[in-house]
């Protein structure tokens, strides 16, 4: 497996494995900035959500790509759908996006964005579309846990059959080449990772800190290139990598794998986050040391979360215009 990055002290790992985890939680922020669209399809975050996103919110808003949502059909179902187009003169690949365990936050809708800038037709569907309460997606949820329980009981071939109508969706679009990969993060990586195996007209698929399927025979279905992007410190995940690394290359698929030392679980949206500020001393030695010590803690943890973020990035816009 290749590395990127230096090793860190165990210590600090262990640090940066638990502030990796705050900066990842998701805030209530959610764009409502379509591009002088409407906005009534848009997600909004559930209440009570701390505003951790506004940074994403406000990047969202000043984008001058065209943004809209759009229902696709999945048979009876409709998936509400956010995408942006690229600023071109030439059909563009399409990218699907896949969210994370917390739904389709501001976050999930910047980075969507930010594929349009690149060069690509981006689209980001609410998996959650027709889920929540009173029928509603992401938006209708009032408690973060209660976005993440939605999605864990999600029906396994709903989640196929949504990500297969987007993908053929976006591909039949006037301003697009046919040509689809999809990308996905956390929850959604693992179902990037599944999602090859269930469609092969696929042209590449970047799994962002996702487990891959443990089933032989559901690896043996993909036909697309499989790259990885995950965190040094991430246990949980990387304990699934020998086996995914062993059992493709067995059948022969293409999964390259790539290992940022020193981040944190959630590396796409933590290395993208305002740097933390430094506290203003209050007088009391000890707190005021305390204070210092978590500050450096913090900015130890986001350093390596944007040096992650910023190589990924590199190497995806790298791979998808090889596509």
């Amino acid at each position: 497996m290749r590395k990127a990055g230096l090793n860190r002290p165990h210590s600090v790992n262990t640090l940066l494995v638990l502030f990796g985890a705050l900066l990842v939680l998701p805030g209530h922020a959610w764009a409502q900035h379509m591009d002088h669209h409407p906005a009534s399809g848009s997600s909004t975050g559930p209440a009570g959500d701390s505003e951790m996103q506004d940074w994403a919110k406000a990047r969202l808003a000043k984008s001058p790509r065209h943004q809209e949502w759009v229902k696709v059909k999945n048979g009876s179902r409709e998936v509400n759908s956010f995408i942006v187009y690229p600023e071109a003169k030439k059909k563009a690949t399409a990218v699907g996006v896949i969210h994370e365990i917390n739904g389709l936050t501001d976050w999930v809708q910047s980075l969507t964005d930010q594929l349009a800038e690149a060069g690509y037709i981006a689209i980001a569907p609410d998996l959650l579309s027709g889920m929540g309460p009173g029928g509603g997606g992401t938006s209708a949820f009032t408690e973060r846990s209660a976005v993440g329980q939605a999605i864990r009981d999600l029906p396994p071939d709903q989640i196929t059959a949504d990500l297969n109508a987007v993908a053929e969706y976006v591909s039949k679009l006037p301003a697009a080449n046919g040509k689809v990969a999809v990308g996905g993060f956390c929850w959604g990586g693992s179902q990037t990772f599944r999602h090859a195996t269930n469609n092969p007209k696929l042209k590449a698929a970047f799994v962002f800190y996702g487990s891959g399927p443990e089933s032989k025979d559901d690896l043996a279905r993909i036909k697309a290139p499989v790259y990885g992007f995950y965190a040094g410190n991430d246990a949980r995940i990387n304990a699934s990598l020998p086996k995914s690394i062993e059992i493709m290359k067995e059948l022969g698929k293409k999964y390259e794998p790539v290992t940022h030392e020193g981040a944190g679980h959630g590396f796409m949206r933590a290395g993208e986050a305002p740097e933390p500020k430094a506290p203003e001393p209050k007088g009391d030695q000890t707190a005021d040391q305390k204070a210092a010590e978590d500050y450096q803690k913090a900015l130890t943890a986001y350093k390596a979360n944007k040096k992650a973020h910023d190589e990924a990035w590199v190497r995806w816009k790298s791979i998808l215009e090889k596509l």
